[in-house]
């Protein structure tokens, strides 16, 4: 009985540590701000622009992989165990990037903050850009239910 037990949880760690993780749920890397000093504030504006863009194509990339994982996982605990052996296994390259853009931007707001540029001209943030393509989608989603 023992011996299930242990091999039983040895195989839902082994099956877990396989799934992507939410892209909520990581966490931004250190960049240094000494690496935006030099730039204006039209410099600095560009690239917030450019890393809230790709960080949200990351977040919706990372986003759908981590809902992928979890369908299958669902649906291999309850018809197939099996499958579980094909989920693709934790986060790669893009979760990588996406924690050093979302502290590049982190970065950039510093030395935005240091260079004294007006804040409320610059580009959103890329959390601001998640929440509201999710409130976008979320109204959508209302919408269509009330249509039916």
């Amino acid at each position: 009985m023992k011996i299930i037990r242990i091999t039983l949880s040895l195989l839902i760690a082994f099956i877990l540590g396989g799934c992507a993780t939410n892209p909520k749920k990581i966490s931004s890397s250190y960049v240094s701000p000494l690496k935006y000093y030099s730039y204006d504030c039209d410099q600095i504006a560009m690239e917030m622009d450019y890393v809230s863009q790709r960080t949200t194509e990351l977040y919706n990339s990372l986003q759908k992989e981590a809902s992928a994982d979890a369908v299958q996982m669902g649906v291999g605990l309850v018809l197939f165990w099996p499958t579980l052996f094909m989920l693709e296994g934790g986060d790669g390259q893009e979760a990588t990037e996406y924690a050093r853009l979302k502290g590049e931007y982190e970065a950039l707001r510093k030395a935005a903050i240091e260079n004294k540029c007006n804040l409320s001209l610059l580009p959103p943030s890329p959390d601001q850009l998640i929440k509201e393509k999710e409130e976008i989608a979320k109204e959508e989603r209302k919408s269509g239910r009330s249509r039916r």
